[in-house]
């Protein structure tokens, strides 16, 4: 028992750290300018391939890069697309001053993962995720007619990376694994892009200082150290945990918006977002009572089976 609530204890803390770091994302981004979202993105990739290289060679893994067969890469490379898209629009809203449309987009990612749940696994909804669906759709609707077009940004983002979980969901691969290898197609395009800056003259690694050029570095460490404290949460604690968890990251992004960087919230678009929280309520109570009832059915289960055991 002890040794279970040490665990939890662990996995908790590695969830709450994840989605702290990913909360702080535009403090660290924003630092980063002059350099512009595409070559922040290359050097994020880059950058994290090293981090990844390294954190195999310490846990003695880097053997399970090799005997990847077609399928597997190909699915890589799906990821590595959607990952890759996921991450260069996000650097993108950070740095043009669009960090609240970033946090919508975070807000409504849970909500777009149960609708591919129903497209891609043909999962069943249950009448409260309906619900919650409905409701999102009306709030995207009137953050639509507020902004005067879609939120763009706010829904690639949400798309993309729910696009990149249903990829994760079918790749086989230990996540330190898989993220590396998605490091690996993603290099030669990245180190690409790198080249022709630094030959073009146009790149800021080498032209704005020691200190610039480590912050661009720090980007694979910044971007591998919560999806590896996140890995240590998922096998620790209850995915209904980490749902709840998960919406500090964009409440996080949305204060330094609002407050930092000063951008504008007319009460139309504090609406829509108020029915986004609504339908994430709806979404995260049905969870937890689904939860406390398969845990209370199980142990039902376990009572059972006791006696006749003896």
């Amino acid at each position: 028992m002890q040794r279970h609530r040490s665990e939890e204890s662990t996995g908790l803390l590695s969830g709450f750290g994840a989605y702290l770091l990913w909360g702080a994302f535009p403090i660290f981004f924003g630092l980063l300018a002059p350099a512009g979202a595409l070559e922040i993105l290359a050097h994020r990739m880059v950058w994290t391939l090293v981090a990844m290289l390294i954190v195999l060679a310490v846990f003695g893994r880097l053997g399970t890069l090799r005997g990847l067969g077609g399928r597997m890469w190909l699915l890589v490379s799906a990821a590595t697309v959607a990952v890759g898209i996921n991450w260069g629009v996000y650097v993108y809203a950070v740095v043009s001053g669009h960090v609240v449309e970033a946090a919508l987009g975070y807000f409504v990612n849970p909500l777009v993962s149960v609708l591919f749940g129903v497209i891609f696994f043909r999962e069943r909804l249950r009448p409260a995720q309906i619900a919650a669906l409905v409701v999102a759709a009306i709030a995207v609707v009137i953050i639509t007619v507020d902004y005067g077009q879609p939120p763009v940004l706010a829904l690639t983002l949400a798309l993309s990376f729910s696009t990149y979980a249903v990829v994760k969901k079918v790749i086989p691969l230990d996540p330190r694994t898989s993220l590396t290898a998605e490091g690996i197609v993603a290099a030669p395009l990245a180190v690409g892009y790198l080249i022709v800056l630094a030959a073009t003259g146009t790149g800021t690694f080498f032209g704005e200082g020691a200190g610039h050029s480590l912050l661009l570095v720090a980007a694979g460490p910044v971007t591998a150290v919560p999806l590896l404290l996140f890995g240590a949460a998922a096998q620790r604690i209850p995915l209904t945990m980490l749902g709840i968890l998960q919406y500090l990251t964009p409440a996080l992004q949305m204060v330094w918006g609002v407050a930092v960087m000063h951008e504008v919230m007319p009460p139309s678009r504090w609406v829509g977002f108020a029915l986004i929280w609504v339908a994430l309520v709806v979404f995260t109570t049905d969870a937890l009572v689904r939860a406390r009832r398969s845990r209370a059915a199980h142990g039902v289960q376990l009572e059972q089976r006791e006696p006749a055991l003896s």
